[in-house]
């Protein structure tokens, strides 16, 4: 797994690449706590992800809880296939603000 942060603007864009699973998931759990941390919105863009199981969900949802609490945004942008898959199945896509793209997310707010 790789990954990339950017400021865009007022939010802070996580953008991952490949597979989130047990062996990547706290890389990715660090990177998205840190975007978390940085006190602003977050975009978590999964276009480039391949794979991911219940450790990076896990991920995903500590960083939500963890942006609500700070009274932050997290949304997720350009879902891959295969990561809306697991999402659906674990019922999390009622859970995320979930967008077409980044752009579309930035826009939201």
């Amino acid at each position: 797994m790789k990954h990339e942060i950017r400021e865009a603007g007022a939010a802070v864009v996580v953008a991952f690449e490949g597979d989130i699973d047990l062996q990547t998931s706290p890389a990715a759990r660090q990177a998205l706590l840190g975007a978390v941390g940085k006190g602003r919105n977050v975009v978590v863009d999964l276009a480039r992800v391949t794979y991911i199981d219940s450790s990076g969900v896990a991920s995903l949802v500590e960083a939500l809880q963890t942006a609500r609490k700070a009274g932050h945004g997290l949304a997720l942008a350009a879902v891959s296939e295969s990561a809306l898959r697991v999402l659906k199945l674990a019922r999390l896509d009622a859970v995320f603000k979930i967008h077409g793209s980044v752009d579309d997310a930035l826009a939201a707010g």
